[in-house]
């Protein structure tokens, strides 16, 4: 199991990016979350197998239809994630 931290920004929020994300994620299988941070970015936080931290990093930069994400940079990700994906 691998985890990783994504921070995306554009036009991210308030466009279901949040809740598309978890979709994603649940379509393959990782638990983390989904949270908007006070700067108009959203924070990913993913874990599970390194094929589908990779499949969910090309869907983040390009995210749902209403979005348009300029950048996303990933980091490993050393804290806790609990079982499912939410989105906070």
């Amino acid at each position: 199991m691998k985890a990783a931290r994504f921070l995306v920004s554009g036009r991210v929020q308030g466009v279901r990016f949040r809740a598309s994300t978890r979709e994603q994620a649940q379509r393959l299988g990782l638990d983390g979350r989904a949270t908007n941070l006070v700067d108009g970015r959203v924070e990913v936080v993913a874990i599970g197998p390194a094929h589908a931290l990779e499949e969910l990093e090309r869907w983040l930069r390009v995210g749902p239809p209403q979005a348009r994400v300029e950048a996303v940079e990933r980091d490993a990700h050393a804290g806790p994630v609990t079982a499912g994906f939410g989105i906070g």
